[in-house]
């Protein structure tokens, strides 16, 4: 007998589970490997470019790019080879782009599609497109949830390409969530329930306390409410990727609203395992370029009352199918 009391294994506990996922009950959280997404993990890391390189951050989301500059005239191929990395990483990460300046960011990002103007958050005085993020001791930070951007859209964001100009000295990470591993990773019997059901999503739930009254009924009738899947398939890589979110998504079609709630939470709280995500620290002149079909993100508020300004430039997107 040992000093601690008798030895009841010799072995690692989790050797006789080899790579099985194990559920914790009564809590319904998951641990052990998680090794659906092995192939695309090892595809991932062999990935080679010819006008950049690109090191992987998380196991299947996220890539820091190097050797590119944002600024000049990249040429089509370069671009069209930006869009292929872009959907083989969903999140494109560019350090020290000192010589991107506002009207550069706006010119880069119009490279993949036009672009959107954004109803609800101030922008740039000179550049409409991009929206400012202007954090302070008088203004906190209230990204901080996992979500997609503007699902509330009929035609929400194809991408999004976010550049720090003031980041705090720490904290200010944004993380991402690679939602086809999340997709993938759910219980046969939950991925069957969810697919082919229609969720409604509404700019209400976050913006609409901000809208002055003489202005809602003429925003409404322009941003209505919209329904897409809560599955949809990524238009470029086919890959089917959960599209709920907790910031935009009122209810699920057909359901009652308790066993609706329950639902949208239980498919979010999915996403929340590391496993399936990136952690980007920020630095002046970073630059992130991310898929909007693909991954939900979350800006971390770990930094009040210091300042942290950046500005996003959206593609208009395709309608979710």
């Amino acid at each position: 007998m040992s000093r601690g009391g008798t030895k009841t294994n010799d072995r690692d506990p989790g050797a006789p589970l080899r790579a099985r996922r194990l559920r914790i009950e009564p809590y319904g959280i998951k641990v052990g490997p998680v090794g659906h997404f092995a192939e695309e993990r090892s595809r991932l890391a062999g990935l080679q470019w010819k006008s950049f390189t690109a090191r992987p951050l998380g196991a299947t989301v996220g890539a820091e790019v190097g050797g590119l500059e944002l600024t000049g005239d990249l040429t089509d191929d370069v671009v069209t080879e930006l869009r292929q990395a872009l959907c083989a990483y969903k999140v494109l990460f560019f350090r020290d782009q000192r010589q991107l300046d506002a009207a550069g960011h706006v010119a880069f990002a119009r490279r993949f599609g036009e672009l959107e103007i954004h109803p609800f958050i101030p922008s740039n005085t000179d550049h409409p497109e991009l929206v400012r993020f202007e954090k302070s001791p008088d203004v906190g930070g209230y990204e901080n949830g996992w979500h997609t951007d503007v699902t509330w859209r009929e035609r929400p964001s194809m991408g999004a390409v976010l550049r720090a100009l003031v980041v705090p000295a720490s904290g200010g990470d944004t993380l991402f969530c690679d939602m086809a591993a999340v997709y993938d990773g759910l219980d046969d019997d939950l991925r069957e329930r969810v697919d082919g059901l229609r969720a409604v999503h509404d700019y209400a739930q976050v913006f609409g306390r901000q809208i002055p009254e003489e202005a809602k009924a003429e925003l409404r009738a322009k941003y209505p409410p919209v329904e897409h899947p809560v599955v949809r398939t990524h238009p470029e890589t086919g890959r089917r990727t959960l599209f709920v979110n907790r910031f935009f998504t009122t209810h699920i079609v057909g359901v009652e609203p308790e066993e609706s709630v329950a639902l949208i939470d239980e498919l979010c709280r999915a996403a929340e395992y590391p496993e399936y995500q990136c952690r980007f620290r920020w630095e002046v002149d970073s630059v992130a370029f991310w898929d909007n079909r693909a991954v939900q993100h979350y800006a971390v508020s770990d930094y009040w009352p210091d300042a942290r300004i950046v500005e996003r430039a959206s593609i208009v997107g395709d309608r979710p199918a």
